[in-house]
């Protein structure tokens, strides 16, 4: 397996991050499950547990279906005061590739806008990324958002 790509693959790539940024900035909450495959991990979790290999994440979703569950909770039974994101994401970074699979990576910055309130840096990290080619297209069967502080402002809510 090398880091080789096609330009097809490429754009398809650099799209499903984009789309995946664009869903959430405008949030789109019911298409979030959709950028995963069926059993797909999503995965938030402190860099300093990351790094020293510890199990112990913010949030650990596995399949659409808690996926789906997270998005009931949003729209449905978590009270917060609510906010705008937008997602800043660097270009994909591929470790390895497959026929139908490819490993990558890509920083991130999310800020956060209150209406009454500056918008501020609310979390920033990289995405560590499996994506698969499906019959519907590339789909993330892992995606793991490492965010680089142990802190997080009063709680996330949204998907990162």
């Amino acid at each position: 397996m090398g880091a080789d790509i096609c330009f097809e693959d490429w754009l398809a790539l650099t799209r499903l991050y984009a789309d995946y940024a664009h869903a959430l900035d405008a949030a789109e909450w019911d298409r979030w499950p959709e950028f995963f495959t069926e059993d797909g991990v999503y995965r938030l979790q402190p860099r300093e547990n990351h790094e020293r290999g510890f199990p112990l994440a913010t949030l650990a979703l596995t399949g659409r279906g808690m996926l789906k569950d997270r998005v009931y909770g949003i729209r449905e039974t978590l009270f917060h005061d609510p906010y705008y994101q937008r997602h800043v994401v660097g270009a994909p970074r591929l470790r390895r590739t497959g026929e139908d699979r490819f490993e990558g990576e890509a920083g991130y910055a999310v800020f956060r806008t209150k209406l009454s309130e500056p918008s501020t840096v609310f979390n920033v990290g990289r995405y560590l990324d499996v994506i698969v080619r499906t019959p519907e297209g590339l789909r993330f069967a892992r995606r793991e958002c490492i965010y680089d502080t142990e802190l997080i402002p009063n709680s996330i809510i949204y998907p990162i």
